[in-house]
């Protein structure tokens, strides 16, 4: 393991990739020698929490989510652009799109009070609005 560990660091050196932080999880797998290693290179060893077996699975479904619905489509210029492009896809995420996991409502918004008058769902006036020039789309009724 504490080879892996120095071909891991030797990688990185040799691409270039300036690399503060590992994040790995509370598997016995990994020595002391293994963290060793990277606190030598200047990597600090971040661990998972403890007893959240799910955390990793969480991480990799919002990136694959992240990817599929905003990087996929959007050509990133540089460190900046992808840096405003993540901040609104994280409100949108958070605070537009509906989660089908959790009843298909939003983590961070109250769910909106349902419509029980027949005479306004003949006539709904849906607002969308646009968010990163239209590759998101947010659908709201207006007031």
């Amino acid at each position: 393991m504490a080879q892996i560990a120095r071909n891991l660091v030797m990688d990185l050196e040799d691409a270039g990739c300036p690399v503060k932080y590992l994040i790995r999880d509370r598997d016995g797998k990994y020595p002391a020698a293994f963290d060793t290693i990277l606190a030598d290179a200047g990597i600090t060893v971040v661990r998972t929490g403890v007893r959240i077996p799910r955390m990793n699975a969480i991480m990799e479904r919002w990136v694959r989510t992240c990817r599929h619905e905003l990087l996929d489509r959007t050509l990133i210029l540089n460190q900046r652009h992808l840096r405003h492009a993540l901040a609104e896809y994280e409100i949108f995420h958070n605070e537009h799109r509906p989660h089908q996991g959790i009843a298909n409502v939003r983590p961070l918004t109250p769910l909106p009070e349902p419509i029980t008058d027949p005479h306004r769902l003949d006539r709904l006036n849906i607002r969308r609005r646009d968010r990163l020039g239209g590759i998101l789309h947010e659908y709201e009724h207006a007031a």
